[in-house]
């Protein structure tokens, strides 16, 4: 399909998209209460493996209980939704308000000793408003301020996306690329701070290490740990937490400066661990739609 055809084809969906963004808020979470019900009762949209990877990452609670994370987390999965349709009609000065950040002095400090840092960040929360930390912060100039992402096989979806993901001047790098900019970055001694999603699964390919993750034996991805210790980077933690519907707190926690010192797989346990222990803190509030455990070790 050309490009022309698909921007024919999918102008009115973000027509659609574009006037629910300049709803206020409040009415957005109407329409995210509507939602809940057809996608959990009627669509059922991927609820089989929600309930499989619940039960199984929390073998000790009751069904009822397990129901009532399910149900919570289809609540906060449509709110996530009606959150990021937001972003294409929400002013810096609105996304302060909804944002509590702790500890950004170690991103302000890495910055201003113009290193290379390595962001490590889960499919927690609302991760679509994590590039908005750029306002918090003084970049000097020549700086990056970005995330990886995998490139989706619709063009026009994948062009939505990155302007979604763009709103706040940051940029976004296909993963395949991510080790070449590092080396750019490192060379031409510019400060950057790049976001890596570390709890997706790895392809089969590129699976290096196994570990206990949410009560399950689990592969982890290990591609970020192996580019701060070659280009040695530092690494740092975001630690998201949600208050309530539309409000966040992010508290960064640097995890190390020196990377080439830890042993193989080190960071990665580090990571599993800071992630495990946002996800128990409140389970609802992660991506559990994600096929997470669809490898088996063999």
């Amino acid at each position: 399909m050309n490009e022309r055809l698909e921007n024919i084809l999918y102008s009115p969906i973000y027509l659609f998209v574009w006037l629910h963004s300049l709803l206020p808020f409040w009415a957005l979470y109407i329409l995210s209460d509507i939602l809940y019900f057809p996608l959990y009762y009627i669509i059922r949209y991927r609820r089989k493996l929600v309930y499989e990877s619940m039960r199984n990452s929390f073998p000790d609670k009751s069904e009822k209980e397990i129901t009532r994370m399910v149900k919570a987390f289809y609540h906060h999965f449509c709110d996530y939704i009606v959150e990021t349709i937001k972003l294409l009609h929400i002013s810096d000065a609105e996304t302060k308000r909804r944002f509590v950040i702790e500890n950004i002095e170690v991103l302000q400090r890495a910055l201003d000793e113009r290193r290379q840092v390595i962001l490590m960040l889960g499919h927690y929360g609302n991760w679509e408003y994590i590039p908005s930390i750029a306002l918090w912060l003084n970049a000097p100039e020549g700086a990056v301020m970005g995330e990886v992402y995998r490139p989706l096989k619709n063009r026009w979806f994948d062009k939505f996306f990155l302007k979604l993901r763009s709103r706040y001047n940051t940029v976004n790098i296909p993963k395949n690329d991510i080790f070449r900019e590092y080396i750019k970055y490192r060379r031409d001694k510019r400060p950057a701070i790049v976001g890596f999603m570390a709890d997706q699964t790895p392809s089969p390919a590129n699976i290096y290490y196994w570990t206990n993750f949410l009560n399950q034996d689990t592969p982890m991805l290990t591609g970020i740990e192996r580019i701060a210790q070659k280009l040695d980077c530092s690494l740092v933690y975001a630690d998201v937490i949600k208050l309530k519907r539309g409000h966040y707190k992010i508290v960064f926690e640097e995890i190390t400066q020196t990377p080439k010192e830890y042993k193989e797989f080190e960071i990665t346990e580090i990571y599993t661990r800071l992630m495990e222990k946002t996800i128990l803190r409140a389970p609802e509030f992660w991506l559990w739609t994600h096929k997470r455990w669809k490898h088996k070790r063999t």
